[in-house]
C-alpha cells in the first residue's frame, strides 16, 4: 500500500514591509567620515555642551548616551565620543537616494519620516521566502547605491503596524518576519511600550485599567479594546494585533503640524520671541497647505527664564524656567492671514508680569488637522472668500519655495529674519525649505 501524501502546509505570506534605517543621522556622519567609523558619535544641533543628541550611533548607545542625552552627560558617560554638529541638508539628500535605492526592488508606498518607510507587498513579492529575499535585495542595494556602511532593519509581516513592530525587534541591520503562525507567541513576549502608539502616559492609563502584559492586553475582546484604549484606535489596533489589514484610509493623515524654537541670546525679548512666534507659524502654514491640510485649532507655547527660586523646572539646557501655553479653535483654514489672527490673540493672553520678561524657547502648534476631501466650509465665509486668502498663501508659498523662505512675509517677522533655521523632525522631509 502507498502511503497518503503529505498535504504541504501552504506558505505564509506577507502584506506589508518595513524599513527603519539605523542610527540615521550618526550613520550619514559616520558614512562621509571614515575617521568616524566603528566610534562613538553623537549628532548635536550645535557644540555646546547643553544642547541635547539628536542621534546617537550604537558605539555611543552602548555606553547609555541616547536621543535627547545632554552633550555635557553624554560626555561624562562616554569621554571617547566624538559631537558632530547636525548637517541637515545632507541628511535630506540621503533620505531621497534611500527611497530611489529601495524603488530599485520595490515602490515605496507611504514615508513615514525621514528615517522609516513601507512598501505594500503584492502578488510574487507576499509568499514568505520571496519577501525576505526582497528585504536582502533592498539592504543590498543601499550599500550598493547610496553608501556602504548604511544599515537598515526590515519588518516583515500581514499590515503595516506588525511590519514596524518587526522592524524594531532587531537592530542593527534586522531582518525579521512576523508571520500569522508565530504571532501570538511572538507578541506575548513584548514589553506594552514596544507597540507604536504607546508612550508613558498611555500605558499608564492601561496599567489603571488593570493592563500590564501584552497577554493581558490580546486577551481583550474587541468591545474591551475600545473601551480600554478609547474610540476608533482601539478597533484598529484590535485586528492589527490579529493580523487583519484593517485601515480606515480617511483617517491616515498628519494629525498635527509644529514648529518651535530656542531664541538666541539676542531675541530673548516680548519682541524678538514674537517675532520668531510669526516665523514659525509662516514655515506651519507653508507645511500645512502643502500637505494639503486644514487645522481648526492653534495653540503658542512659550519659556522663561526666571530664578531658580520662581523656577517650576529646569530646561534640558540647565535654564530655571516657567513655562506658559494656551491654545484656541478656529475655522477649519489653512490661510496664514485667519492663524496670524489666531496668534495675535494668543499673543495678548500671554503672562505679562515681571516675572515673565525673559522668553527663551517658543513653539506653535496646529492641531485638528482634516485633509482636503473632509474639510468643511465655513458657514461664516463664503467659498469666495475662503478660496481668494487660499489662493494668496499658496501664491506666497511658491515664491518663497522658488526664491528662498524669506522672499516674501509679513513685516512683524523681519526682526527675526536669521533665526529658527530648518530642523529636520523625524516625522517629516523638509522639501520646502
Amino acid at each position: 500500500m502507498h502511503a497518503p501524501p503529505v498535504e504541504s502546509r501552504p506558505e505564509p505570506r506577507i502584506g506589508w514591509l518595513f524599513l527603519d534605517l539605523n542610527s540615521y543621522f550618526a550613520s550619514i556622519e559616520q558614512e562621509l567620515r571614515p575617521e568616524l567609523r566603528g566610534r562613538p558619535v553623537a549628532v548635536v544641533p550645535l557644540m555646546a555642551d547643553t544642547t541635547c543628541a539628536i542621534a546617537a550611533s550604537y558605539e555611543a548607545k552602548a555606553f547609555g548616551v541616547r536621543t535627547g542625552t545632554q552633550a555635557g552627560e553624554a560626555k561624562k558617560l562616554c569621554p571617547r565620543i566624538e559631537l558632530v554638529e547636525a548637517r541637515h541638508e545632507l541628511y535630506v539628500d540621503y533620505h531621497h537616494r534611500i527611497v530611489e535605492a529601495v524603488e530599485r526592488c520595490v515602490p515605496v508606498s507611504v514615508v513615514m519620516s525621514i528615517d522609516e518607510m513601507a512598501a505594500s507587498l503584492i502578488g510574487r513579492e507576499q509568499p514568505l521566502m520571496a519577501a525576505l529575499d526582497l528585504g536582502r535585495r533592498i539592504k543590498a542595494s543601499i550599500r550598493e547605491h547610496v553608501g556602504l556602511t548604511l544599515r537598515c532593519s526590515v519588518g516583515l509581516a500581514p499590515n503595516r503596524y506588525l511590519a514596524k513592530i518587526a522592524s524594531d525587534m532587531e537592530k542593527p541591520d534586522g531582518l525579521v518576519a512576523l508571520t500569522p503562525d508565530i504571532l501570538g507567541l511572538a507578541l506575548s513576549n513584548l514589553r506594552l511600550r514596544d507597540l507604536p502608539g504607546v508612550g508613558a502616559r498611555m500605558e499608564q492609563h492601561l496599567n489603571e485599567h488593570g493592563i500590564r502584559t501584552m497577554p493581558q492586553l490580546l486577551a481583550l475582546s474587541r468591545e474591551q479594546m475600545n473601551e480600554n484604549w478609547g474610540g476608533i484606535g482601539g478597533d484598529k489596533l484590535w485586528h492589527w494585533l490579529r493580523g487583519e489589514d484593517f485601515n480606515y484610509p480617511e483617517l491616515e493623515h498628519q494629525k498635527s503640524i509644529s514648529q518651535s524654537h530656542v531664541l538666541p541670546p539676542e531675541l530673548r525679548t516680548p519682541e524678538g520671541c514674537y517675532a520668531v512666534a510669526h516665523k514659525l507659524l509662516h514655515k506651519a502654514a507653508m507645511r500645512l497647505r502643502t500637505a494639503q491640510l486644514w487645522t481648526a485649532h492653534v495653540s503658542l507655547s512659550i519659556r522663561f527664564a526666571v530664578p531658580r527660586t520662581d523656577a517650576r523646572k529646569r530646561h534640558n539646557s540647565g535654564i530655571p524656567q516657567a513655562g506658559w501655553s494656551h491654545g484656541i479653535s478656529v475655522i477649519e483654514c489653512q490661510d496664514s492671514q485667519t492663524l496670524v489672527d489666531a496668534l495675535v490673540k494668543l499673543w495678548s493672553m500671554r503672562p505679562q508680569d515681571a516675572l515673565h520678561q525673559k522668553p527663551f524657547y517658543v513653539g506653535v502648534w496646529l492641531g485638528n488637522l482634516v485633509p482636503d476631501h473632509l474639510h468643511t466650509l465655513s458657514l461664516f465665509s463664503g467659498l469666495e472668500s475662503e478660496s481668494r486668502r487660499t489662493r494668496l498663501s499658496i501664491a506666497m508659498d511658491a515664491l518663497n519655495r522658488k526664491y528662498g523662505l524669506d522672499t516674501l512675509m509679513p513685516a512683524s517677522m523681519l526682526l527675526a529674519k536669521a533665526a529658527a533655521p530648518t530642523r529636520i523632525a523625524f516625522t517629516s522631509i523638509p522639501d520646502l525649505f
